[in-house]
């Protein structure tokens, strides 16, 4: 269950996690599930648990959907759990404890607004499905779209309304008898990060979406909430998403306001020693893996190797390790600082070229090929971009996936394209685009002068903010150098 929305392409991390971190005290037991769908649209229903909150592999148990509709499966769980009830493209939310026997029945084209609970374990199972139709369902309790349009004073009443509403709902249903102690500790978690999750997110959010007012000043005393340690250090709050999440964006929020910002060599070194040096107990390791992963895919190739290092020592379970280390292996070879795969190609006029003989150099490298609508609207923009940059210490590498190379040299040849270009023989099967993983084209990639990654999805040619991510990118290279620990390299 989660009260925030995805916004996808933001920054923001707003509840994407799906189920609690795992303790090593918590029981190990089956929970059962019965159930009946009314108007049969898929063949199997299935419940899906994350184990590992590092791990994005879940835990999926499949049953078989009869004729009748009916359905019975069983789920080992570690202890109480988030999980998701799943069936063809919909989800409803779970909340499993060992010796559960979950009766369920839905319709079978809207199994989240029509499920409905009996037996052991209905009662918190039925909340949330209460709690989510309320709340999260209602766009008025929700930041997006209306809320978020609030100046601060309106914002923080609306969050204080919301707050109070679900505080009511939950005392007004819940009792001590047919709801354990884990679950009523998960929603008033879930409650209380909801909260504070969208606190500290809104500054930055509302910057984003409502881009004709600019940043808001906020008060000085607006994020004095984040001085509360028990907000931070909350061991009651494991099993929450929201707590998770809120934890992050707190170790974003203490970098940035430090001076360190998203673009910084720095900023995910920041981030890792901040989660390390701030927190405790079992959620000290999740945050410092969830920073890992975001340097791994964000970050310089060996500042993430050495904080990984410093990660194992302190993982002293080998419980999260294993998963950031296969983590990190899957997305290395395209990582900042990773060398880029060399190759060698031929011009149109006929001349050999490697990716080495640009070595000093920022290259720009624009996969394409001549039947590519899109590549080819990109071209005018590249002549414009090249002549911007005519002097400077840059390459601009065109490289064809080019079945056809008739078309291909005429193309280039006779309306004298400016920079580089080659053509790849074999197109998307080329031995060129297999090493850069291309799936479609146009694909960019922008090198550093010592060749290797700086950005592996630059702006667009005809983008314009190419020219000022190009102007930044000369010499970026030498700066990551500069923060990586002195280990890094060897």
């Amino acid at each position: 269950m989660a009260y925030s929305l995805r916004i996808p392409g933001t920054g923001l991390l707003l509840a994407v996690l799906l189920t609690a971190a795992p303790l090593a005290s918590r029981a190990q037991g089956t929970v059962t599930l019965v159930g009946k769908v009314s108007g049969k649209t898929a063949d199997s229903v299935a419940v899906s648990i994350r184990e590992n909150l590092l791990d994005p592999k879940e835990q999926t148990t499949y049953a078989a959907v009869n004729d009748r509709g009916e359905f019975r499966l069983a789920v080992q769980v570690s202890g109480p759990t988030r999980a998701d009830l799943v069936y063809d493209d919909d989800v409803a939310d779970l909340f499993l404890e060992p010796g559960m026997a979950l009766e369920v029945k839905f319709k079978g084209n809207d199994l989240a607004a029509t499920v409905r609970y009996k037996g052991k374990g209905a009662e918190p199972n039925t909340f949330l499905a209460e709690m989510d139709e309320r709340f999260t369902e209602v766009d008025g309790f929700q930041v997006l779209p209306e809320n978020i349009m609030f100046y601060e004073a309106g914002f923080l009443h609306f969050l204080d309304y919301r707050r109070k509403e679900q505080r009511k709902f939950y005392e007004n249903t819940i009792d001590n008898e047919h709801y354990s102690a884990a679950f009523r500790d998960y929603i008033n978690s879930e409650i209380d990060y909801s909260y504070a999750n969208d606190r500290l997110t809104y500054q930055d959010l509302r910057e984003q979406v409502v881009a004709t007012e600019g940043r808001l000043k906020m008060t000085p005393t607006y994020y004095d909430f984040l001085n509360d340690k028990a907000l931070i250090n909350n061991p009651v709050a494991l099993r929450s998403e929201l707590y998770q999440e809120f934890l992050l964006n707190y170790v974003h929020y203490m970098a940035t306001s430090g001076g360190h910002q998203r673009t910084d060599p720095s900023f995910y070194q920041v981030c890792y020693d901040i989660a390390k040096s701030q927190l405790s107990g079992p959620t000290r390791p999740i945050i410092m893996g969830r920073v890992l992963q975001e340097s791994f895919r964000f970050g310089h190739v060996k500042q993430s190797a050495a904080m990984l290092a410093d990660f194992r020592a302190a993982d002293a379970k080998n419980e999260y390790f294993p998963v950031l280390q296969q983590d990190f292996e899957t997305h290395k070879a395209f990582a900042i600082g990773a060398p880029a795969p060399n190759f060698h190609l031929t011009t149109a006029s006929g001349d050999s070229v490697s990716l080495r003989s640009f070595a000093g150099k920022l290259v720009y490298i624009n996969f394409w090929r001549t039947t590519s609508g899109l590549a080819l609207r990109d071209l005018p923009y590249a002549a414009d971009l090249i002549k911007r940059f005519d002097g400077k210490n840059i390459v601009f590498l065109n490289v064809a996936l080019d079945e056809n190379e008739p078309a291909w040299k005429q193309l280039v040849l006779g309306k004298k394209l400016p920079g580089v270009h080659v053509r790849a023989a074999g197109g998307m099967r080329s031995a060129i685009a297999k090493a850069y993983a291309i799936q479609d084209v146009p694909a960019y990639f922008l090198l550093a002068e010592d060749g290797t990654f700086l950005n592996t999805k630059p702006k667009r040619l005809s983008s314009r903010a190419a020219v000022d991510e190009i102007k930044q990118s000369f010499g970026k290279a030498g700066t990551y150098s500069s923060t990586l620990p002195s280990s890094a390299g060897k």
